[in-house]
């Protein structure tokens, strides 16, 4: 008996290093697919010179071009196949979800569950491929208008090149979004967010080098150096605490007679984060700004055009620039706040549970109290996260500091770091759980 229960001891620790070797093979999943996006991002568009574009985009770049160029990991510099990243399925992911917001149809829809979800995810794939075509097409006519000190950045501009154009960078986004759901699926989850992240990784090297080297060039000296690697490092710190800060609302569940026991009766509560809507309202905002101001920058308007002088008001640092970004930011926390968390369906659920929060009446009442909660602490997120995308816009347009020293990329990278090891570590858990029962199970049976 003792040999036999040994036996199964030892194929439930194969079992548990059969789940430890699933997350492996996750991560392994995740980085090899970060690879294949990272390939990707050095496969030029066909027809286009780039010593040419190289030249246009160093004297168009200093502006919205190198937020855009930031977020697709260097894509749009080099002019690739992924020259506009994700940023196509997150503006129709935004267009959806306001469409969902306000059409009885597609909010009855997304009440339908999982086919519904389904349907409307379906609904953002094909609208993500009409907006690719559409900002394609115009990438693909404002690149025949460029010209260079040698010649024009198409080699042979036409009919076929604006077609072949379109074809190559549409294809690009859905085999990027096709990837972010492959990562989402069988990698460790935030496949889009990920794949936004390695772009901006990725850079991190050559701004720390461009960093240095102005300092050498005595742009800065080694106390603004110091200043601004101190600012980072406090900013860092700032969105980790703030992150992981939530309101817990108290939730009492009544004593019940079961039998001769009496069971129940604890006390439980439910966690409000800060910031509810994580690092989408920065994205959101960012790729809402940058789908027009694309078509002015590659429009190759002149000094006294209508479209150079839009570009002009909207450049990083600019007041015009500042006040939408803060408040696209600002609503869009609210917004998604909004979809994420109902509290009219949260404290319906706590009524069936028998569970109240002390001091409020079930139903109605307790749907206003989560409300009013939700609403205050989602004030202070919005603020944070407008203070600390804006911040560094400051720095940015007075000292000519790298895009990826900005409160939005670090926002990103720091949140996406927290968000997977927090995925890792569920999963972690999970599988130590699932051994802990097994042996339970075994002692029992002995």
């Amino acid at each position: 008996m003792a040999s036999a229960a040994e036996q199964l001891a030892k194929n439930a620790n194969w079992g548990a290093l059969a789940k430890a070797t699933d997350l492996k093979k996750r991560l392994l999943f995740v980085i090899g697919a970060l690879l294949v996006y990272r390939l990707g991002t050095y496969i030029p568009v066909p027809g286009i010179d780039p010593y040419v574009w190289n030249e246009i985009f160093t004297q168009k770049g200093g502006g919205i071009l190198d937020m855009f160029n930031m977020f697709s990991g260097g894509a749009l510099q080099r002019m690739t196949i992924f020259a506009l990243n994700i940023m196509p399925y997150i503006s129709a992911s935004i267009i959806m979800q306001l469409a969902t917001a306000m059409s009885p149809k597609l909010e009855a829809m997304k009440k339908e569950g999982e086919i519904g979800r389904m349907k409307i995810n379906q609904y953002t794939r094909y609208f993500t491929v009409v907006l690719a075509a559409i900002q394609a097409y115009g990438l693909a006519v404002g690149l025949e208008s460029m010209q260079g000190s040698t010649g024009s950045a198409v080699i042979d501009p036409g009919l076929f090149f604006r077609i072949s154009t379109v074809i190559t960078i549409v294809g690009g986004t859905v085999f990027l979004m096709w990837l972010g759901e492959q990562i989402t699926a069988r990698g460790i989850g935030n496949g889009i967010s990920l794949i936004i992240f390695a772009g901006i990784v990725a850079g991190l090297p050559r701004a720390i080098a461009s960093m240095l080297e102005l300092t050498r060039q005595g742009t800065f000296n080694g106390l603004q150096l110091f200043m601004l690697f101190a600012m980072v490092c406090g900013v860092i710190a700032f969105i980790v605490f703030m992150e992981r800060a939530h309101r817990r609302v108290v939730v009492q569940y009544p004593k019940r007679q079961m039998g001769n026991k009496m069971v129940g009766g604890e006390q439980n509560h439910i966690p409000l984060k800060l910031n509810t809507s994580g690092v989408i309202p920065p994205i959101f905002a960012s790729s809402l700004l940058l789908l027009p101001l694309t078509i002015v920058g590659f429009s190759g308007a002149e000094g006294g055009d209508i479209t150079a002088t839009i570009a002009r008001y909207l450049q990083h640092g600019q007041p015009l620039y500042m006040v939408l970004y803060g408040a696209l930011i600002a609503f869009f926390c609210f917004f998604y706040t909004a979809i994420v968390f109902n509290p009219e369906e949260n404290a319906d659920m706590l009524r069936k549970h028998g569970g109240f929060i002390p001091g409020i009446r079930p139903g109605k009442n307790t749907a206003q109290h989560l409300d009013y909660i939700l609403t205050r602490i989602t004030a202070i997120g919005a603020l944070y996260l407008v203070f600390i995308c804006l911040l560094p816009e400051f720095l940015i347009s007075k000292y000519n500091m790298p895009f990826y020293f900005g409160g939005t990329s670090l926002l990103i990278v720091v949140s996406v770091t927290m968000d997977t090891v927090a995925q890792i570590h569920s999963h972690l858990i999970a599988h130590q759980y699932e051994g802990l029962m097994k042996k339970a199970k075994l002692r029992g049976r002995r």
